[in-house]
């Protein structure tokens, strides 16, 4: 008996025609904030940390959040209307792109704002891992930083690492984690991806993910602040009177 063994590095037959695809399991968007806008919610911000009347969001939300607060945004505001906007025609786009990435058929929407928050964290604070819940059965969630503290954003050579809870060493301080399935590692030897994604708090990003979607945010250390803002949108069907309006 003859026995034949190949090594990955070898293409034996190179007249085999095959295709390779990947099996989605979400959508994220990616969006860079104008430094106006940035500083429009930080100064919109600075002023209701200094209001008597804020209003706590720590009894709705999961974060542990010792150090700093957590405060209920009113997003009907004048001075609100334009990140709005901006996160509302994001919410559009995400459905669209779904739409057309899964050749889906979905019954035509409208997307409204549900909740706003901001998440002010100091040295230690963090959020374990939670999803959102929305008025409507499709949600949209999103995030995204005003401010973030030096050693998150320069975490010096471990800049270079690929992410991974076993290759870390301390260089995802701070950052949110995104599982989207039962793998939070890769596992090479038995051909499993990682069903998880870490990403770095960058000031002016926002991320736009659907609100099933489990995340958590690990804590920092040093000084600074570690400031977002995140929410929800409402997806509710149009009604046909509605639909009849969009059409003329």
């Amino acid at each position: 008996m003859v026995r034949v063994t190949h090594t990955f590095f070898e293409i034996i037959l190179t007249d085999i025609h095959y295709n390779v695809f990947s099996l989605p399991a979400a959508l994220m968007v990616e969006h860079d904030m104008s430094d106006k806008m940035v500083s429009d919610l930080n100064d919109h911000l600075d002023k209701l940390r200094e209001d008597k009347n804020k209003k706590s969001a720590g009894d709705k939300l999961i974060g542990q959040i010792h150090q700093g607060e957590q405060l209920s945004i009113d997003f009907t505001k004048p001075e609100i209307l334009e990140f709005r906007q901006v996160v509302e025609n994001l919410g559009v786009s995400y459905i669209r792109h779904f739409v057309e990435f899964t050749k889906s058929q979905i019954f035509p929407k409208k997307i409204e704002m549900d909740q706003l928050w901001s998440v002010h964290s100091y040295e230690g604070d963090y959020n374990p891992i939670h999803d959102h819940l929305t008025k409507s059965p499709m949600g949209i969630s999103f995030t995204c930083w005003t401010k973030v503290p030096d050693q998150i954003t320069k975490p010096g050579e471990e800049e270079k690492l690929h992410y991974d809870l076993y290759n870390s060493s301390g260089a995802i301080d701070g950052f949110i984690n995104f599982t989207y399935g039962l793998n939070q590692t890769a596992d090479p030897e038995r051909l499993r991806p990682s069903q998880s994604r870490y990403v770095k708090p960058e000031v002016g990003k926002l991320l736009m993910f659907p609100s099933w979607m489990q995340h958590c945010v690990y804590p920092f250390f040093g000084e600074g602040e570690r400031r977002t803002v995140a929410g929800n949108l409402n997806c509710f069907n149009l009604t046909p009177e509605e639909i009849q309006g969009a059409q003329q």
